[in-house]
């Protein structure tokens, strides 16, 4: 924990993610705002029958929640993930870090902690605090009845950072330069996603959706939610997360083979 606790302060001195992570707190507050309010039926009279019961906390209002702050966390991981990896190849720490009693999976876990536990802040944690909200104000029976919704988030989340912080690491390994690496960030999944469209398009067939990281994790959260998933046209939740476990193995090896400690002796 020693180079999370260091590089965490590194983060949070830049202005911009700073200000990101401010903003990243505005939907949580608006969406407690909706769970309030679902909760007081008194503050709802005179609506419309048919509108009142679509206004109510279930699968779908945590998936809409979800989607917005994972938009908030590719965001935030494309800014902090260059910093992370490539100022140490860079400047020929590697050997400096191996040389004492750290690993080379210990130093990737370390700099994989700092990504996972930054993004926690703005995604699955306000997400449990909504759950726990919802739980207290409506009682202990919606619990019985809708834990999985809770489980459903964090797990959901916690799948999605692990992709965002692998590609984020990968970047920063591979291009030294940090505007250069959060770019090569961003554009992955731009690029997997047109893939993806491609070779639907040509081919007339749907199992390109597993090419595209965000399309998968998105099928998967709706197995999780327990959203209905013949309205998604697609491969179904066990596939792309065989997909998404190849995309991960696939990234670790990336991303091992550039932690070497090198030293040029003249």
């Amino acid at each position: 924990m020693v180079l999370p606790r260091y590089a965490w302060r590194r983060l949070y001195q830049q202005r911009l993610v700073l200000l990101l992570t401010v903003l990243a707190f505005v939907w949580p507050l608006l969406c407690a705002g909706f769970v309030y309010l679902t909760n007081h039926a008194e503050l709802l009279q005179g609506l419309d029958k048919e509108f009142l019961q679509f206004i109510k906390v279930d699968g779908r209002f945590f998936a809409i929640f979800m989607y917005v702050q994972a938009g908030f966390a590719v965001f935030l991981a494309a800014l902090a993930g260059p910093g992370l990896i490539a100022p140490d190849l860079a400047n020929n720490a590697l050997p400096l870090y191996f040389s004492r009693p750290v690993a080379r999976w210990s130093y990737a876990l370390a700099r994989l902690t700092v990504l996972v536990g930054m993004l926690s802040v703005v995604t699955w944690v306000p997400g449990l605090l909504l759950f726990g909200l919802q739980v207290g104000l409506a009682g202990g029976w919606w619990f019985l009845a809708n834990w999985t919704l809770g489980a459903g988030v964090v797990a959901g989340f916690l799948l999605w950072l692990l992709v965002l912080s692998l590609v984020a690491m990968a970047s920063s390994a591979y291009v030294k330069w940090r505007v250069v690496a959060g770019a090569v960030s961003l554009a992955v999944f731009f690029i997997l996603s047109g893939i993806s469209q491609m070779i639907n398009g040509v081919f007339r067939v749907t199992w390109g959706y597993v090419l595209d990281p965000a399309w998968a994790v998105n099928r998967v959260w709706w197995s999780l939610l327990g959203l209905d998933p013949d309205r998604i046209v697609g491969p179904g939740a066990g596939t792309c997360m065989w997909a998404l476990a190849g995309m991960i193995l696939l990234l670790i090896v990336v991303i091992e083979r550039k932690l070497r400690p090198v030293e040029v002796v003249r």
